[in-house]
C-alpha cells in the first residue's frame, strides 16, 4: 500500500504544474527549554538563558545539518514597552554546498590563547592589511565593564574596493551603556553630519574573537568575510563569534534560517519550502538539534496535562519571487481557500492554541466585527478580475477585512499584512500567513498539518471552492467548540482531500485530536460508556483598567471553562447525568452519539465578568440508575476527574436542570440558575 503523503504530495505537484504554479511554503514553530523558568519563558521576549540556548540550537543545527552554515547574531526590532531591541542569530549557508567565502576555518583545529590582547592586536593587524585601508581602528570603552575594551575601525564598502575614514572622536572612545556588541553601542550620534556611520568592531567574548559585520550590501559583506576568515586563520586566532547585519541575498546564492527572540519561546523563521517533505525535513531537524540543546515543542503545564509552546507555528504561503508568485494573478483561488476557511471552523480552531475567538491572536474574518455582507462583496469583487497581475488591488480589497477587532492586520486567521502592504518595511513579499496553527510536540504532527495545508491549497486551485458566505452565528461559539463537532467537521475536510486523490494520515490527526482535547474521564460499565473531554472557550478581553504610574492594561478573563460529555446509545438508554446536582440534558451528537457542551466558572480573579457568580469548583458529576449513582469531582487545580466516595448529597429532581440561553444551543451554562 502506497504512503499517504507520498500519493497526495505527488497529485498536489501535478495540480500545482498543471496551472503553471511554484508554490513555497514558510513556517515559523518555537521551541521552549524543557524545564522553561522565569519571565523570559512565559511573557517576556528577552531574558537571561534565551539568547544561549539559541546559541546552542544554531551550534548543533551547523554541525549535525549545515556544516558551512556561518551564524550571525543580528540585531532585531525595537518593540513598544521594551528597553533593549530583541535579537536573530541567522544561520547563512550557500544553495550549493560551499562555504559563504573562502579560508573557513575548522574551530577544532584553531589553537585557544589564554590572553585577550595578543589574539585581538595580531588580528586587527592582519585584517587591515588584508583589506588595504589605513590602519584607523580605535579603542572603545565599556561602562558597564571596566577591563573590557573593543576596537572599532570606519569602514565602507564602494565600486569594489573598502574604504576608511578616520572619525574625529575623543579617545577613547565611550560604548553606550546597554546590552548588546559593541557594533550596536557605538556613539554614532556624535559623528559630523556627512561621515560614514559604518564601522567594524572587534572585542574579546567568553574566549572568542566576537566581530560585528557593519551593513554592507552582498558583495562586499562576502569580500569582509573572506578577508576576516583568511586574516583569523593567518593569525592563528580562537574561533570567532560573528555579529551584526546580514544582507539580501540579491545574487540567489545562499539560504537563510532565523532563531529570533520572541515573548516566551524562541521562534525559528524557516527558509521557504518548496514541497511538504522539505518542510518535513526541516521540522525533524529542529526536533533533533533542539533535543540536544535542551529545547522542545511543549510545555507541561500539570502532571495531567501538556500544551504547545504557547507561541504559534505559523504557515506562510507565497511564491519563489515576486516574478513568480501565483497569487498575484489568481485572485478566485485566494477567495476560493477563503471561502473554504470559512466553511470549516475546524481549520481555525483544531490546531491552535488553548486561546480561542475574537480576543486570540488569529481570529477569524467572521470573528472580528467585520460583516459578511462585506466580505461577501470583497470575495465576488476578485472573483470577477480579469487577467493581470492584481496584487494592489487584492491586498487593499482584503486587508481592512482580515484584522482582529482592533484593527490589527497581522492578528488574524488568514493575514495579508505580508502580501502587498507598502505600508511598512516587510510588508511586499507576496505572502498568506495562516496563523492559526500553534507549535506541537510532536515534529510529525506539525509536518502533517503543513501538508494538509499544502493539499488543500492545490485542490481548491484546481477546484475551486464558490459557495457563499455562511453565517454560522451561534454555532461558531457553541458547537465548534465542542470536539466531537470539530473532529466531524475535520472528517469531511479529509474527505474532500481524499476524493481529489490526495488522501491524509488521519491515525495522525487522531492523535492531535486527542492531545489537543484531554479525555478528563472515561467510564464504561457493560457497554455504556460515557467521555468527558476539555472543549474550547473564547476567553473575552475585558476594557482597559488602570495600573499605577498613569499606564492601563486589558486583561482577559480566563475564568470560564467548558467541558464535553459524549455518551454512546447504550449510556442514553440506561444512565442520567447530574453536574453539581443538576440534570444535564443530552443532545444528538454526530457518529449516533448523544452529548452536550457544559460551560462552569472555575476561577473568580479580578477583574473578569460576572463578579457576583462564585467559583463552581469543585464539579461533581454523578453517573445515575434509578436511586443508584457514581459520582466523580473535578477540584479546582486537577484536571482529571477522581471517584468520589462521599455520597452524593442532592436528590434527582431537588435541583432544577442544566439551562441554555437558546434551545438550539450544544452547551449548557452552570452559571444559569
Amino acid at each position: 500500500m502506497k504512503n499517504p503523503d507520498s500519493v497526495s504530495a505527488l497529485k498536489a505537484d501535478t495540480v500545482l504544474r498543471k496551472h503553471g504554479i511554484r508554490l513555497t511554503m514558510g513556517g515559523e514553530p518555537t521551541y521552549v527549554p524543557t524545564e522553561p523558568y522565569g519571565p523570559e519563558w512565559s511573557i517576556t521576549a528577552l531574558g537571561p538563558t534565551k539568547l544561549s540556548y539559541a546559541r546552542a540550537l544554531a551550534s548543533n543545527l551547523t554541525r549535525q545539518f549545515l556544516p558551512n552554515a556561518l551564524s550571525i547574531h543580528s540585531p532585531g526590532k525595537l518593540y513598544p514597552g521594551e528597553v533593549n531591541p530583541r535579537w536573530t542569530i541567522f544561520l547563512v549557508w550557500r544553495t550549493d554546498g560551499a562555504p559563504i567565502a573562502p579560508d573557513t576555518p575548522t574551530p577544532e583545529k584553531a589553537p585557544r590563547r589564554s590572553s585577550a590582547s595578543d589574539p585581538l592586536a595580531r588580528f586587527r593587524k592582519e585584517l587591515h592589511k588584508k583589506l588595504g585601508v589605513r590602519n584607523h581602528w580605535f579603542e572603545a570603552k565599556d561602562p558597564s565593564r571596566e577591563e573590557h575594551v573593543a576596537w572599532a575601525l570606519p569602514l565602507d564598502h564602494t565600486e569594489g574596493k573598502f574604504c576608511s575614514a578616520r572619525w574625529n572622536l575623543p579617545e577613547p572612545v565611550s560604548l553606550v551603556a546597554t546590552d548588546g556588541p559593541a557594533g550596536l553601542r557605538l556613539p554614532l550620534s556624535s559623528l559630523a553630519p556627512g561621515m560614514s556611520r559604518r564601522a567594524l568592531t572587534v572585542e574579546w567574548e567568553d574566549n572568542q574573537i566576537q566581530v560585528f559585520l557593519p551593513p554592507f550590501l552582498q558583495e562586499g559583506f562576502v569580500a569582509l568575510l573572506g578577508h576576516i576568515l583568511t586574516s583569523a586563520r593567518e593569525a592563528q586566532c580562537p574561533p570567532l563569534l560573528f555579529s551584526g547585519y546580514v544582507p539580501s541575498d540579491v545574487a540567489g546564492s545562499w539560504e537563510k534560517l532565523a532563531i529570533a527572540a520572541d515573548p516566551g519561546v524562541l521562534e525559528i523563521n524557516l527558509p521557504p519550502c518548496h514541497s511538504p517533505a522539505e518542510y518535513a525535513e526541516w521540522m525533524s531537524r529542529l526536533e533533533s538539534a533542539g533535543a540536544a540543546a535542551g529545547l522542545c515543542s511543549r510545555k507541561q503545564v500539570s502532571p495531567e496535562e501538556q500544551s504547545g509552546t504557547g507561541g504559534g507555528n505559523h504557515l506562510l504561503f507565497g511564491g519563489p519571487d515576486l516574478d513568480q508568485n501565483g497569487w498575484f494573478t489568481h485572485p478566485r483561488w485566494i477567495t476560493s481557500l477563503l471561502r473554504y476557511w470559512q466553511h470549516h471552523p475546524s481549520l481555525a480552531y483544531f490546531f491552535t492554541g488553548h486561546y480561542v475567538g475574537s480576543s486570540s491572536q488569529a481570529p477569524r474574518p467572521d470573528e472580528s466585527a467585520r460583516a459578511l455582507y462585506d466580505l461577501e462583496m470583497a470575495y465576488q469583487f476578485l472573483e470577477n478580475l480579469g487577467p493581470g497581475d492584481h496584487r494592489q488591488l487584492i491586498s487593499e480589497t482584503l486587508r481592512h477585512l482580515h484584522t482582529d477587532t482592533s484593527g490589527n492586520t497581522h492578528r488574524s486567521e488568514i493575514s495579508f499584512d505580508k502580501f502587498w502592504n507598502t505600508s511598512f518595511d516587510g510588508g511586499c513579499r507576496g505572502l498568506i500567513e495562516f496563523r492559526a496553527v500553534e507549535t506541537l510536540p510532536h515534529a510529525h504532527w506539525m509536518s502533517a498539518i503543513a501538508q494538509l495545508w499544502w493539499c488543500l491549497a492545490a485542490h481548491l486551485l484546481e477546484t475551486p471552492f464558490t459557495k457563499p458566505l455562511v453565517n454560522l452565528n451561534a454555532a461558531l461559539h457553541d458547537r465548534f467548540f465542542l470536539p466531537s463537532h470539530l473532529w466531524e467537521d475535520l472528517r469531511k475536510v479529509l474527505r474532500d482531500l481524499r476524493s481529489a486523490g490526495m488522501p491524509q494520515q488521519e491515525n495522525v490527526f487522531r492523535q492531535i485530536y486527542a492531545w489537543r482535547f484531554p479525555t478528563m474521564l472515561q467510564w464504561q460499565q457493560k457497554g455504556a460508556s460515557l467521555t468527558i473531554r476539555k472543549g474550547l472557550e473564547s476567553w473575552p478581553l475585558l476594557c482597559e483598567t488602570p495600573l499605577e504610574g498613569g499606564n492601563t492594561s486589558r486583561f482577559v478573563d480566563t475564568s470560564i471553562e467548558r467541558i464535553e460529555f459524549s455518551v454512546n446509545r447504550e449510556f442514553a438508554r440506561r444512565y442520567k447525568i447530574t453536574v453539581n446536582g443538576r440534570p444535564l440534558p443530552l443532545q444528538p451528537f454526530p457518529g449516533g452519539k448523544s452529548g452536550a457542551g457544559l460551560r462552569y466558572r472555575r476561577s473568580a480573579l479580578h477583574p473578569s465578568l460576572h463578579p457576583g457568580i462564585p467559583p463552581q469548583m469543585p464539579l461533581r458529576v454523578a453517573i445515575r440508575r434509578g436511586q443508584n449513582s457514581v459520582t466523580f469531582r473535578l477540584d479546582p487545580f486537577r484536571r482529571l476527574f477522581e471517584p468520589c466516595y462521599q455520597e452524593d448529597p442532592s436528590q434527582p429532581g431537588a435541583l432544577p436542570p442544566c439551562k441554555k440561553l437558546d434551545p438550539a444551543l450544544q452547551t449548557f451554562d452552570l452559571r444559569l440558575p
